[in-house]
């Protein structure tokens, strides 16, 4: 099967309200997959209903080759949910969270594993260091990285970078594009267009619990009037004007070489 995940007419109702209408879309293994639409499009609940924190009133989803209300425990072996909020113990150091959660896991080494995802996550120097003293994006790298103990096949990111403010947000969409880069497939939930637009290999649009498009960033630009040429002074954005002022992505870049 060449598809990681594939979703079939999804429906989901609480009593009165309809959430999901019909959801349908694939995933590619090893791609970045993005769940575009405002709060109350259903993204949220079609990622539970994905991981099997919630059963579909009719429809069918299937992860990794197993279906999901047939074979919840095949799905959940082959799976991480990353939600909203980083589910880190503040009160732990970098390296006890991801020891505490491999031994979880029953992983061997879990020393080893730790200090490799540490390196990998760039989280060696705070390693020892009490997570309540992590920034935002380091917060959310750690997460992402607990979310990879028992290298799951698909992971699942549930509005990644919800309050975060433009550094870390960019620190985790290069963890992103990386986890992408090793194989693993993802699939993010997001209503930040930019986000969408940078990261993911695909696009699905939901809106009112229905799947109004789905394709590759070409495809749905596709969709629109062919662009006209205008001569117009760019203004730069807010970002660059932020970076600028602040010089952290220069210092960023400066350090990655």
């Amino acid at each position: 099967m060449s598809a990681a995940i594939q979703v079939r007419g999804l429906e989901k109702s609480f009593k009165d309200l309809h959430v999901l209408r019909g959801v349908d879309f694939e995933v590619e293994r090893g791609s970045i997959f993005a769940l575009l639409g405002s709060n109350g499009a259903g993204k949220t609940t079609a990622i539970r209903i994905l991981s099997t924190l919630l059963r579909a009133d009719a429809g069918s989803a299937v992860v990794d080759g197993h279906d999901v209300a047939i074979h919840p425990d095949q799905v959940r072996a082959a799976i991480s949910l990353t939600g909203q909020f980083a589910a880190v113990d503040d009160k732990l150091t970098g390296r006890e969270n991801l020891v505490l959660v491999a031994r979880l896991r029953h992983q061997p080494e879990a020393g080893r594993i730790a200090d490799e995802l540490l390196e990998r996550f760039a989280l060696t120097e705070a390693a020892s260091r009490r997570v309540v003293t992590y920034s935002g994006g380091m917060r959310r790298r750690l997460d992402i990285a607990m979310s990879l103990i028992g290298a799951p096949s698909v992971i699942f990111l549930d509005e990644p970078t919800t309050g975060l403010d433009p550094e870390a947000r960019n620190e985790v969409w290069a963890t992103i594009e990386k986890l992408a880069e090793h194989g693993t497939t993802v699939l993010l939930t997001t209503q930040y267009l930019d986000e969408a637009e940078q990261l993911a290999d695909r696009v699905a649009i939901l809106h009112h619990g229905r799947t109004i498009v789905n394709g590759t960033l070409a495809e749905l630009r596709a969709l629109l009037p062919a662009a006209t040429k205008e001569y117009v002074e760019k203004q730069p954005t807010l970002e660059e004007v932020f970076f600028a002022l602040t010089g952290e992505k220069h210092e960023k870049e400066g350090q990655e070489t």
